[in-house]
């Protein structure tokens, strides 16, 4: 079942530089126009984000626009799905699902956040400047569940990308969601949450048209006012 753990997850990260990875032998530098304010660097010429720009990302993932407006599309979803059935159906019942997908966007967020800065990961997401469908695709997939670190901006399997995923759903299956297998369904969820910042990745790199498109105007102006 898709439930809203997925939707936690497409909010774009906050910063999103055109500046590729080096996990693909095809990567070339980027322009030095930026992007969302980010400056676009070759990977040699990296610059690690700011303590307040991490945070902007974490502010944007857990409480901006995009993470109330996935959570109030994925309601509507697990209303129709009757999920969990002990909510039942009604107004109350579509918020009582509003608020546990806020409450999943908000531990997962803070987890990747707590665990990207305890492991010094910028997490990020840097679009290939590669050339081609499937170097772009490929980029993207890696980029889901690697993070870079360093001065140099080198990549590595990322704790933060492949954890935090699981925590906000195993957190919601155990705690405020009436089930009786809340391990089971955690899990699952978080496979569901997985596989939805993979989907993030890819639409951040094929779709996401920058900082004059709406998402980039309400992105640039939250993290204006996130001061």
């Amino acid at each position: 079942m898709l439930t809203g753990s997925v939707w936690a997850q497409i909010s774009p990260a906050g910063q999103v530089s055109s500046e590729s990875s080096n996990l693909l032998a095809s990567d070339v530098p980027a322009s030095s126009a930026p992007v969302d304010g980010v400056p676009a660097n070759s990977p040699s010429a990296y610059i690690p984000p700011s303590e307040a720009q991490k945070f902007h990302n974490f502010a944007w993932n857990a409480v901006g626009p995009v993470a109330f407006a996935g959570s109030s599309v994925a309601a509507a979803i697990d209303q129709g799905f009757n999920f969990p059935g002990k909510w039942g159906q009604g107004a109350d019942a579509y918020g009582a699902r509003v608020a546990s997908n806020l409450g999943i966007s908000l531990v997962t967020a803070s987890a990747q956040y707590s665990l990207a800065e305890a492991f010094h990961e910028d997490t990020a997401y840097y679009r290939c400047t590669c050339a081609g469908f499937f170097p772009r695709l490929l980029h993207a997939a890696v980029s889901s569940v690697a993070s870079r670190r360093g001065d140099d901006g080198h990549t590595e399997l990322s704790p933060a990308l492949t954890m935090s995923p699981f925590i906000g759903p195993l957190t919601a299956a155990n705690t405020w969601i009436p089930d009786h297998n809340g391990a089971k369904l955690g899990f699952n969820m978080g496979v569901h949450n997985l596989l939805g910042q993979f989907g993030q990745d890819e639409a951040l790199e094929f779709l996401y048209g920058g900082p004059h498109t709406i998402l980039g105007r309400l992105q640039h102006r939250f993290s204006k006012h996130s001061n």
